[in-house]
């Protein structure tokens, strides 16, 4: 589990029934803290993520609240710190939103700055570049293909 802020990831490597069990009891077990400490889950926003190969059975995991069972909505891509990750790992979502982003903020610095010859260095470093590089070293590293 990692927790950021109000962030919450849950993570298990399913090979058996077994493993889908235990993630089960994991999330009844998170769903326990939350109910002691006060802290809710908004169901509706808690997603499934099954990463690599689809060949397994389907699994369906749910959170038990007060009011009744939730059953986890299922997902092939979720947008998590800006940076979009997919059921198959691969970059090709996150780059071409990337690519529009900066092409569209260069659109606004074409039509706001009169003159690009010597600035444009500068003003292509700031504005353009970030949309670019953001997160590039989860794509770089290997991680996601």
């Amino acid at each position: 589990m990692i927790m950021f802020a109000d962030d919450i990831k849950l993570w298990r490597i399913i090979k058996t029934t077994n493993d889908n069990q235990i993630l089960q009891r994991d999330l009844d077990a998170l769903m326990n803290l939350s109910n002691k400490y006060l802290l809710k889950f908004n169901p509706q926003k808690c997603k499934l993520v099954c990463i690599g190969q689809s060949g397994s059975a389907h699994r369906e995991y749910y959170l038990q609240e007060e009011t009744g069972k939730y059953k986890l909505q299922e997902t092939t891509e979720e947008r998590d710190f800006g940076v979009i990750v997919m059921r198959n790992l691969h970059s090709r979502v996150q780059c071409s939103k990337a690519a529009t982003k900066a092409r569209s903020v260069l659109g606004m610095v074409k039509r706001n700055f009169r003159r690009l010859d010597e600035d444009f260095l500068l003003i292509y470093k700031t504005y353009v570049r970030p949309h670019l590089e953001y997160c590039i070293q989860v794509w770089s590293g290997g991680l996601l293909i």
